[in-house]
């Protein structure tokens, strides 16, 4: 099966005001996934039917992520009831559940010796649970084969959906619940149709007040022509709902039918998002051009209990 990751190739930028921009700059070059780890995780995820977010998302950093060993495991199939304008997962009707996802996946944690576990998901919502009872098998499995692993799961927003869901899985004790907001709410119309602003923001809050000790995160995208100030509202909407780690990174175009990339944010803008970030008190902020919401995630959450002893 053929694989596609973004080609991110070096041109001049240009842009006139209120157009999407045209040609990547510098910063955004990287490699193109050729390691030993690559061909080894590619070919254990074809023998598990294992499928990860690194390939599906088309994610820029898969070829640094797996050499050393990472990978974002995507549950519940390859195909999305949505259709985000951003996101390059294929969108139709989703197949049937795998019962043996959960089992599998524990297999290829202990093949590849991970420590930290990232668990997504394409949105589901044909099942009742919206994938919900899925997710906490998926870790009580892990944990009854793995128990010094920890997890971190990425979760849809479960719109819809009964309540109990976030209990179903906030009663199988992941270490970090994340959820992305993605984007500021004037964008959401374009950017997240299927999606609304505040009931992600209140699945984050939620999550905190069914566990005050869980880790609660969330990643913005920039460059999808979202101002200054409407970041600076959207941080602070996470520091009320009681948000732990924040990460940030640039929208990068995965083809022509995708939203336009309306900015490149310099490195420098990165750092000051981040500086401001900080002030607003989150425990751990990663900001930058590559960074995605699982990248080096494991770093990000020793990092934050180093910061908290």
């Amino acid at each position: 099966m053929s694989r596609k990751v973004i080609p991110i190739q070096v041109e001049k930028s240009t842009q006139s005001q209120g157009e999407p921009m045209i040609g990547k700059p510098a910063w955004l070059k990287v490699r193109a996934p050729m390691s030993s780890e690559y061909k080894q995780i590619t070919k254990m995820m074809r023998e598990l039917n294992l499928n990860t977010v690194c390939e599906e998302a088309s994610c820029p950093n898969i070829g640094s992520c797996w050499k050393q060993g990472s990978a974002t495991f995507m549950i519940l199939g390859r195909v999305c009831t949505r259709t985000c304008a951003f996101c390059d997962v294929a969108t139709g009707k989703p197949d049937a559940v795998d019962l043996d996802e959960a089992i599998n996946l524990a297999k290829a944690v202990a093949q590849i010796g991970l420590k930290h576990v990232v668990i997504t998901s394409v949105d589901r919502d044909d099942l009742k649970d919206g994938g919900a009872g899925h997710y906490a098998t998926v870790i009580r499995e892990l944990k009854a084969r793995q128990p010094d692993v920890t997890i971190e799961i990425l979760t849809p927003d479960f719109q819809r959906k009964p309540s109990s869901c976030l209990n179903t899985i906030m009663d199988a004790k992941p270490d970090i619940f994340n959820h992305n907001l993605e984007t500021v709410p004037r964008l959401y119309r374009s950017v997240r149709p299927g999606a609304r602003y505040y009931t992600s923001l209140r699945l984050l809050q939620r999550a905190k007040e069914l566990d005050s000790n869980i880790v609660t995160k969330s990643g913005l995208m920039v460059g999808l022509g979202e101002e200054r100030d409407e970041i600076l509202q959207v941080l602070d909407d996470m520091r009320e709902a009681g948000i732990d780690i924040l990460t940030i990174g640039q929208y990068l175009r995965p083809s022509e039918k995708h939203h336009p990339v309306m900015k490149y944010w310099t490195p420098d803008e990165f750092d000051e998002l981040k500086y401001l970030a900080e002030k607003k008190g989150f425990g751990m902020v990663a900001s930058g051009a590559l960074v995605r919401s699982s990248f080096h995630a494991d770093e990000v959450f020793e990092a934050l209990k180093l910061k908290k002893t």
